[in-house]
């Protein structure tokens, strides 16, 4: 008997211990990332981990991680894994003008970056003054999503924080639903103001 009691003890609990963690991390976390490159930086930097939730209810001013692959065209050999921050979904217009990001029509809180990155960093290559016909018809974009006025059903139109250096939609194009692998959660060790620049900004998404 008490060396039924130990194998229990030393071995069945152990392992159904380590089984039950593995399911709890596999069904709402699926792995933790490692941020490649510096297009979301202040708030998360290049080599930092960060952990990834399977959900489909995703937020404007969430940020995610999306298999790049399927969405940008130009790619770079060895690249796989985007991480960018939602600032349209499906039915929503984007617009930015003279430093001022606009989604349907209202001015998006973008204390999350700096003035910089708000004015100069948001118009890069496209001038002061944008909106999604006008960056969908560059030619820069998937055929499948040019000339578009609002983003598209089960897509998303994503920014990087840090716009002067980020690859995003304004040079692709949407990104679907079903290329998104999860949202990004920051360690709990993390400053509060990149937790709140994270998690919360859905919360006070308009300005």
């Amino acid at each position: 008997m008490k060396k039924i009691f130990s194998f229990i003890w030393n071995w069945v609990i152990p392992v159904g211990i380590g089984v039950g963690i593995y399911v709890v991390i596999t069904t709402f976390f699926i792995n933790v990332v490692t941020i490649s490159g510096d297009s979301m930086d202040p708030n998360l930097l290049d080599q930092q981990r960060v952990l990834v939730q399977k959900t489909e209810n995703l937020k404007r001013g969430d940020v995610v991680v999306f298999d790049a692959r399927q969405e940008d065209p130009r790619i770079k050999a060895g690249n796989k894994d985007y991480v960018k921050r939602v600032i349209a979904v499906a039915g929503d217009t984007v617009s930015y003008q003279d430093g001022v990001l606009y989604v349907n029509g209202k001015k998006v809180n973008q204390s999350f970056i700096s003035t910089t990155e708000q004015n100069a960093g948001t118009a890069a290559s496209f001038g002061s003054s944008w909106d999604l016909k006008s960056l969908s018809s560059t030619g820069l974009w998937k055929v499948s999503d040019r000339n578009q006025t609002v983003v598209p059903k089960d897509s998303y139109f994503v920014l990087g924080d840090h716009r002067s250096v980020s690859n995003d939609s304004r040079y692709f194009g949407f990104v679907s639903k079903k290329h998104v692998i999860g949202k990004i959660h920051v360690p709990f060790w993390y400053s509060t103001t990149v937790k709140d620049n994270i998690a919360k900004e859905e919360d006070h998404y308009f300005a």
